[in-house]
C-alpha cells in the first residue's frame, strides 16, 4: 500500500505542480492558428461570399439556425459590411498574435471567438479540417500555451532578469488590454447580444470567466507577489491546462477510432476499392496526372485503402508503445502530407497533422525548434511563475513534458 500511495502522491505532484506538455502546445498554438490564418488569407478574396453579406447562406438563414441551436457569432450582431470587415480582420489579427504568442491568454480566447463566429455564420463550409479547428480552439483556451516559443516566455524572461536587477517589472499593455476588453463584454451583455433567449450561455459564461480569471491573476501577482493566492492560481492552472492536454489528446484518438470503426463497416474499403474513386473526382483532383498515376496501380490502391483502415483503428492503442506509437505517427502525418497534395485538401490536413503533433516526443520538437528558431531567446526559456512564464532546461517542467512524449 504504500507503493501504490507514494505513486498517487507523485502523480497528484505531477498535475498540479507541473504544466505538462509545454512544447506539444506550443506547436498547437501555432499550428492551429497558422492554419486558420492561411486558409482566412486564402479566402480573403471570397470572403464575402464565404461568410458575408453576398454569400448564398443568408444573414437572416443564419440568424433563423443560430436562433435554434444558441451557436456562438458576433455575426449576428449586426448585418453591415462595416462589422464584418471587422470581425474578419480581427480573426486573422488575433490568428497571427497566436502564432507569435503575445498574450496567449487573451488571443487563445479571442482566436476562439474568431473561429466560432466565422465558422457558425455559414455552416456549410467547410472540408472536415473545420471541425477539428472548431474543437481545439475551445481547448487551447484552457492550456498555458505560451510558455515556450512565444513572446510571452521573452517577456518573462526580461522581466525575471529585470527583478533580479532590482529593478521593477510594470506591465501596462496587460491591464489595458484587459479593461478594454471588459468594456466590450459589457456593453455586449447590456445591450443584449452576448447573452439572449437564442445564444446559450456556455461560450458568454467562459468569456467572462477568463476575464475574471485575467483579473485574478494580475492582482494575486500585484498584491501578494509570490504568496499563497499566486501559488494556488498556479496549481488550479496547471490543472485545468493538464486536463485540457489530456482532452486533446482523447479528442485525437476518437476521431482516428470512429473513422476508423466507419471505414470497416464499408463494403468498398472491405474490398479494398475505397481509395480509387476519390482519386477519379475532378474536384478532388488538382494534380489529375498524379491521381490517374495512383489510380492505375491495383495493388497500390488496396494497399493505401488497408494500411489506412488499420492505421486509424490501431493508432489509439499504440500509444502505449512509445516506438510504435512515433511510428505510426510518421506513418499517419506522411498520409495527410499526401491527401494535402493528391486530392487537394491542404487545411484539413494541415490541420490533422497539428492534432497529431500533440504525441510527437519532447526532445524531437526541441531539437526541431532550435533548428527552425536559430535564436538563444527560443532554446534557453528560463523558470518564471505564471501562466506566461517559461519552464527551465533540466526543470521539473521540461521532465514533465518529456514524459508527455
Amino acid at each position: 500500500m504504500n507503493g501504490v500511495a507514494l505513486s498517487v502522491s507523485r502523480g497528484i505532484a505531477r498535475v498540479t505542480e507541473t504544466a505538462l506538455g509545454p512544447y506539444q502546445t506550443a506547436v498547437l498554438r501555432i499550428g492551429f492558428g497558422l492554419t486558420w490564418l492561411l486558409f482566412l488569407l486564402r479566402e480573403f478574396p471570397h470572403r464575402h461570399e464565404l461568410y458575408g453579406p453576398d454569400g448564398p447562406w443568408s444573414w437572416g438563414l443564419a440568424r433563423r439556425l443560430t436562433g435554434d441551436n444558441g451557436a456562438f457569432t458576433v455575426l449576428m450582431w449586426s448585418d453591415g459590411r462595416v462589422w464584418f470587415e471587422a470581425v474578419y480582420a480581427l480573426a486573422v489579427l488575433s490568428a497571427t498574435l497566436l502564432v507569435l504568442g503575445w498574450r496567449t491568454r487573451t488571443l487563445s480566447v479571442l482566436f476562439m471567438a474568431g473561429v466560432l463566429s466565422l465558422q457558425n455564420r455559414s455552416v456549410l463550409v467547410g472540408d472536415g479540417g473545420d471541425n477539428v479547428l472548431h474543437l481545439m480552439s475551445v481547448y487551447l483556451v484552457f492550456t498555458r500555451c505560451g510558455r515556450v516559443w512565444s513572446l510571452d516566455a521573452r517577456r518573462a524572461r526580461r522581466a525575471a532578469a529585470a527583478r533580479e536587477r532590482g529593478e521593477r517589472a510594470g506591465d501596462r499593455t496587460g491591464p489595458v488590454l484587459w479593461a478594454v476588453l471588459g468594456l466590450v463584454l459589457a456593453g455586449a451583455t447590456l445591450s443584449g447580444r452576448l447573452v439572449g433567449h437564442d445564444v446559450e450561455w456556455t461560450v458568454p459564461a467562459l468569456l467572462w470567466g477568463m476575464w475574471l480569471v485575467q483579473a485574478l491573476w494580475w492582482a494575486a501577482g500585484r498584491r501578494a507577489g509570490g504568496g499563497e493566492p499566486r501559488v494556488l492560481l498556479d496549481v488550479i492552472g496547471n490543472v485545468t491546462h493538464n486536463a485540457a492536454l489530456l482532452v486533446i489528446m482523447a479528442e485525437a484518438c476518437l476521431i482516428y477510432a470512429t473513422a476508423g470503426w466507419y471505414k470497416v463497416q464499408g463494403s468498398r474499403w472491405q474490398d479494398g476499392t475505397a481509395v480509387y474513386y476519390p482519386l477519379r473526382l475532378d474536384y478532388f483532383s488538382p494534380w489529375p496526372a498524379l491521381a490517374d498515376l495512383l489510380a492505375a496501380s491495383g495493388t497500390l490502391v488496396m494497399l493505401l485503402t488497408y494500411g489506412t483502415v488499420m492505421a486509424q483503428v490501431a493508432f489509439p492503442f499504440t500509444l502505449f508503445n512509445r516506438r510504435v506509437k512515433n511510428v505510426l505517427l510518421a506513418v499517419m502525418m506522411t498520409e495527410h502530407a499526401v491527401i494535402a497534395v493528391v486530392l487537394g485538401l491542404p487545411f484539413f490536413s494541415l490541420a490533422m497533422i497539428v492534432a497529431d503533433a500533440v504525441f510527437l516526443p519532447t526532445p524531437f520538437l526541441r531539437r526541431l525548434g532550435g533548428v527552425v528558431a536559430r535564436g538563444r531567446w527560443w532554446r534557453r526559456p528560463a523558470a518564471v511563475p505564471g501562466g506566461s512564464g517559461v519552464p527551465a532546461q533540466g526543470t521539473a517542467e521540461d521532465a514533465g513534458a518529456a514524459r508527455v512524449g
